[in-house]
């Protein structure tokens, strides 16, 4: 039965002209002409017009395809469309002696008119036996499409890790950053308040002495740090709620105005209404007022400055955390810190590691090792998010670098469900996966182990319920190494 949605052209075309067209195919150059007039005898010519299906997803494969002329677009439907493969004017493509091709991998749809010969499965022996070149054409074709499809698929699968290492640093550039704008609106309202507050400060005309005495409150006041006693003990919540209170109701009674304003700023440095008390011995209740409304206002606008100060050096240690991950602006080869490698990587992840209790075991004075970083980081970003995919983002993730001999020894824990006894010598296999359509492409794991090899190293992994264990080597020789 005919797996492609095609159909023979109303007026068959001489078989001549086909082994003419036949001449155009790639991996037939070179054929005689008597054995292209073999092919075009014993194939079955077909066309197709523009926007047709010829082929759905998972379809049976039965044919080898020699297109004559068209373009043929075979895209991944499930998990999200995605270009998979191009067929062109001249290329054999389909299914070939010796290929183990089940199915078609995605849809087939005619870009343009297709023109093109069809040899059924039942008929390879016979041209095996007629054309004995087509099992050496077919076998280097096969390995250019494997080739091209494993391209793509590290393409893709690159770009889905991109994408979640965006969305991770964008999560954690967002908090600072958030911090740092109301930070900031928060620093312009408290100067422009007090710009506005400076006269009536002037018209006070405080003596020296009464100077001396507030200067002298603001110092106990700002240097105190740890929370005054409360008379009875309460939970820290309350007792904020309960200093606040009573410094309104002190404030209030003096006729104070703004008084939501300037409670809020003297509970969180821990002023009572003992402390307002010392400051009344000096001043009078107006004078009391407009300076602890300045001082209020002075508070606020230093933390306000102390949050853009944090919030900012947070921002520049992602940037630096990013820049060591993909070792921007430095050679291919360097001498790797590969804890710090691992550091980076993790905090390029932090946003899935909320509920991730994180364990770090490196040992002391670990020596540096020739290699190129930012594919290392890779390796790490493969491991550390298959183990928190496994811990479903909740549990324990233990990492721990040492020397072993004459290597360097990364073991990435979790505390996760295992990996069955029998997969575990399936997942370093590239395109297996044990995730959900359209969450994998199974190329991280695969990934990770050749850039191992690449480095002259060795990745193996250990599991039962409840323990991973995924164990890197590394060479400390340099010219092993490479």
């Amino acid at each position: 039965m005919l797996s492609l949605a095609v159909t023979a052209p109303a007026t068959p075309t001489p078989p001549e002209e086909i082994a003419a067209a036949l001449e155009h195919i790639g991996p037939l150059h070179g054929l005689p002409l008597e054995e292209r007039l073999w092919l075009a005898r014993n194939g079955r010519e077909v066309v197709a017009g523009a926007g047709e299906v010829l082929f759905e997803e998972g379809a049976v494969a039965e044919h080898m395809v020699l297109i004559l002329k068209g373009e043929i677009h075979v895209r991944r439907l499930h998990g999200g469309p995605m270009a998979l493969f191009i067929g062109r004017t001249g290329q054999m493509t389909g299914l070939l002696p010796y290929s183990r091709m089940k199915g078609y991998g995605g849809q087939g749809l005619a870009i343009s008119p297709v023109w093109a010969l069809l040899i059924h499965r039942d008929d390879f022996p016979a041209m095996l036996a007629a054309i004995p070149s087509m099992a050496q054409r077919s076998v280097s074709t096969l390995l250019d499409r494997v080739r091209e499809v494993t391209r793509i698929e590290q393409q893709a699968e690159k770009l889905t890790a991109l994408g979640k290492l965006a969305g991770n640093l964008a999560h954690e550039l967002n908090n600072p950053a958030s911090a740092a704008q109301r930070a900031a609106a928060t620093l312009v309202e408290a100067l422009q308040a007090n710009r506005n507050n400076r006269f009536k400060l002037v018209k006070l005309a405080l003596k020296e002495e009464q100077i001396r005495g507030i200067v002298a409150w603001e110092e106990k006041v700002l240097t105190r740090t740890l929370p005054v006693p409360a008379p009875a003990p309460e939970p820290g919540a309350l007792a904020f709620i309960s200093r606040e209170e009573a410094l309104r109701a002190w404030l209030a009674g003096i006729g104070c105005e703004d008084v939501w304003e300037i409670a809020p700023q003297l509970a969180e440095q821990c002023v009572t209404a003992a402390d307002l008390d010392e400051l009344r011995a000096i001043l009078s209740p107006a004078e009391l007022c407009i300076s602890l409304q300045f001082f209020a206002r002075y508070l606020r606008s230093t933390r306000a400055a102390e949050t853009l100060v944090n919030s900012t050096a947070r921002i520049f240690d992602l940037i630096g955390a990013v820049k060591d991950y993909s070792n921007m602006d430095r050679a291919p080869i360097l001498e790797v810190d590969v804890p710090a490698g691992l550091d980076a990587t993790l905090q390029m992840m932090r946003s899935r590691m909320d509920h991730v209790q994180i364990e770090r075991d490196y040992a002391p004075d670990l020596p540096r090792i020739s290699a190129y970083g930012g594919e290392l980081n890779q390796v790490w970003t493969a491991l550390i998010e298959n183990a928190l995919d496994a811990l479903g983002n909740h549990g324990l993730l233990r990492i721990t670098c040492r020397l072993e001999g004459e290597m360097l020894l990364v073991e990435i824990w979790d505390t996760g469900p295992g990996i069955p006894p029998e997969l575990q010598e399936r997942i370093f296999e590239p395109f297996f996966t044990t995730k959900a359509p359209g969450r994998g492409l199974g190329l991280g794991l695969d990934y990770a182990m050749r850039i191992v090899r690449k480095h002259r190293g060795h990745l193996s992994v250990k599991s039962e319920p409840g323990s991973t264990c995924f164990r890197v080597r590394l060479p400390l020789d340099q010219l092993q190494a490479y």
